[in-house]
């Protein structure tokens, strides 16, 4: 039927499963290992314990549900919900490996509206990097907090990529500040590359859930929708960037609504261009010197055990 969705690839699982890492395996033992960090993060402020429900929302390949049910052991039921078929189907598979597909459920639903979880529950509803994708975070967690046990709680991981618009329009303002004739021949080409991944005018930010938010935001729309004790840490972290080498540079990019540097380069740069790019930039990535600046949030609050079992 032309209505059923695509169990084979769409753009979540293709930055997953591909773009992420590059298909290079260093790569990706390097992005599962940061990952797995996060996940750590996220499930240490959870507070699961033996007989609770999990909600992994928005749940990717699976990593917070899979580490949960590690930890806790056989009595902890996990809900795994995305908007993704082929990545449910994926994640499915991985938990037949394991041996835990009868401690997982699995709906195809997007974050705003988890339709099939019943009122009141679940006792944790969990995520990480999924809010940053979603248009209306305050209705993503009014439905977390419907779907909460009262008492229940909510532990996120988020990036927060509002910086990397912000140096993509000031890179635009930069170049548009010059007089055509003498702008800088690499600023332009810099920014050229830049704006196929991030929004690079303030009204396009505005209007791009993924970086129209900065952390207060966040902490914000996690109180009106009704949590309580609410804590929220912002790390930012330099590390080593990933990855090292040109190859992999351009089969990757930095999120699923993004293109790979290389089809930037191959669709918006001349043969002369490009190879002016690669020469001024190429150093950089292969450098063991080069670091990336990475911003997340790591969220956790309650939902009042006085809450009714619906709200609005």
């Amino acid at each position: 039927m032309s209505s059923t969705p695509d169990l084979t690839s769409d753009v979540w699982s293709e930055w997953l499963l591909r773009f992420r890492h590059g298909n290079d395996p260093a790569t990706a033992d390097g992005v599962r290992a940061d990952v797995e960090r996060h996940a750590d993060r996220v499930l240490d402020a959870a507070q699961l314990a033996p007989g609770m429900v999990l909600a992994d929302i928005g749940a990717g390949e699976g990593v917070l549900a899979f580490r949960a049910i590690e930890r806790i052991g056989p009595t902890l039921s996990v809900l795994l919900t995305d908007v993704s078929a082929p990545m449910l189907r994926h994640a499915e598979s991985l938990a037949v490996q394991r041996k835990i597909r009868h401690q997982c459920s699995f709906f195809l639903s997007p974050a705003d509206r988890l339709d099939r979880l019943a009122d009141a529950s679940v006792d944790v509803a969990a995520t990480r990097a999924v809010l940053a994708y979603v248009a209306d975070k305050s209705a993503a967690l009014r439905e977390f907090r419907r779907v909460l046990k009262p008492g229940g709680r909510i532990s996120i991981a988020e990036p927060v990529l509002q910086d990397d618009a912000f140096l993509t329009a000031a890179l635009r303002n930069r170049v548009e500040a010059q007089a055509e004739h003498s702008r800088d021949r690499f600023l332009t080409l810099l920014h050229r590359w830049r704006s196929a991944q991030y929004p690079d005018t303030l009204d396009t930010i505005a209007r791009n859930p993924l970086v129209n938010y900065s952390e207060r935001d966040l902490f914000e729309f996690v109180r009106s929708a009704g949590f309580v004790n609410i804590h929220l840490e912002l790390h930012i972290d330099s590390i080593r960037s990933i990855p090292a080498s040109w190859d992999v540079f351009l089969r990757t990019s930095p999120h699923p609504w993004a293109p790979p540097t290389g089809v930037i380069l191959a669709e918006q740069f001349t043969e002369e261009e490009r190879a002016f790019f690669e020469k001024v930039v190429r150093p950089t990535v292969e450098s063991r010197d080069a670091v990336t600046v990475t911003r997340n949030v790591y969220l956790n609050a309650t939902k009042p055990p006085e809450s009714a079992e619906s709200t609005s």
